[in-house]
């Protein structure tokens, strides 16, 4: 999942707005109210009442580029994954297009007005996104370069405005972590302010109850960074259920919130979630529950052979590079363990060499490179 790129779309998209501009969008409290309730509709997959939502939006603000991050917000929920969707992501494109283009309408080209600049981050946050998904680093990193002027101006904002606390944790713990993950980007990383992770995840909290707007992402990537990065999925599930209780209706949610339990051991929490993630066939959930059923098989029930089964038939289906990926990492390294208990060293080995080839979790690489060794 990505960090950096995520934080341009994202000081604009969930409300992140400057205190004192000029600009009369950001200062019109009914109109972000709105867009709040949109975006809550959005995350609760009640798109209807979202698509509701933006028509009020558009008569209050016709041709307005909010009207077009809005509805490519509502895209990306909707489409899942968009990048990977060959039926919507030209429309996604050109809807992030349409903004740019409105924004110079708007406000005129090269425009220095809050308001622009927001909405110009916004679009723009949305494009490092696709080509961070598509694995071209390179170009969301220069995404990202392009507009870091102004993303620094937000970092000195934090004790003005709540909403900053997860814009400036995200960037703090990200612009350290990312390289990491990433080496080829280190070259450009030359050119960022330092971060502190430590930091950056203190702020993250804070912005879990102290912010309004943002206060749902940050949850969903404070949580993200415990899974994956921090290795601590027993800190994990305090966020990922605040998001299952919140948006009941939100399968990503449900999703990430059945992996942290099934992580930190909590099996018979998790087990009462499967059955409802089971009945979705479409796109790229049976790995999930594949994964899942796998995952209790062994590690609950001491089922082995059937555990073997399910991690097989999740590494049947393709998965994606957002929310999926670790779930094969994960299926391979299960079938390492079994193998293994098996006496069958050479199968382990192959195994967790193919997860150590898709691996982005601390956990399961340490878990992996020790059997390596």
């Amino acid at each position: 999942m990505p960090g950096i790129f995520k934080l341009f779309l994202l000081l604009l998209l969930f409300g992140v707005f400057i205190p004192a501009t000029k600009g009369q969008l950001l200062n019109d409290k009914p109109t972000q109210n709105l867009i709040s309730t949109g975006i809550n509709h959005i995350y609760n997959n009640e798109f209807a009442a979202a698509t509701a939502v933006s028509q009020q939006l558009q008569s209050r603000y016709p041709n307005h580029p909010v009207n077009y991050i809005v509805k490519a917000f509502a895209m990306y929920w909707q489409y899942l994954p968009i990048q990977d969707n060959k039926a919507k992501v030209g429309e996604y494109v050109r809807t992030l297009n349409q903004c740019l283009i409105a924004v110079e309408k708007q406000y005129g080209k090269n425009s220095k007005d809050p308001e622009a600049i927001f909405f110009t981050l916004a679009a723009r946050g949305y494009l490092a996104l696709m080509y961070n998904y598509q694995n071209e680093l390179m170009k969301a990193a220069g995404e990202a370069q392009k507009t870091y002027g102004t993303l620094t101006e937000g970092l000195k904002l934090t004790d003005k405005n709540s909403e900053f606390y997860f814009t400036t944790g995200m960037y703090n713990y990200y612009v350290e972590q990312y390289p990491e993950d990433h080496p080829i980007i280190k070259p450009i990383m030359f050119f960022f302010k330092n971060g502190n992770k430590p930091l950056g995840l203190r702020q993250l909290d804070i912005a879990t109850r102290m912010g309004s707007i943002t206060k749902v992402e940050a949850t969903f990537y404070l949580a993200h960074i415990y899974l994956e990065h921090e290795g601590r999925p027993d800190l994990a599930v305090k966020y990922t259920s605040q998001l299952e209780d919140s948006f009941p209706r939100n399968t990503i949610f449900k999703m990430i919130h059945t992996e942290a339990l099934l992580l930190s051991g909590k099996y018979a929490d998790a087990e009462k979630l499967i059955p409802e993630l089971r009945r979705r066939n479409d796109d790229f959930y049976p790995i999930a529950w594949h994964f899942f059923e796998g995952y209790l098989l062994e590690k609950k029930d001491r089922d082995y052979a059937k555990a073997q089964d399910e991690y097989l038939a999740a590494l049947k289906i393709p998965h994606d590079e957002q929310y999926t990926r670790e779930y094969h990492a994960m299926a391979y390294a299960g079938l390492a363990r079994i193998a293994d208990r098996n006496n069958n060293q050479v199968s382990a080995k192959e195994y967790y060499r193919k997860c150590l080839a898709i691996a982005q979790y601390v956990n399961l690489e340490k878990e992996a490179t020790a059997y390596m060794k």
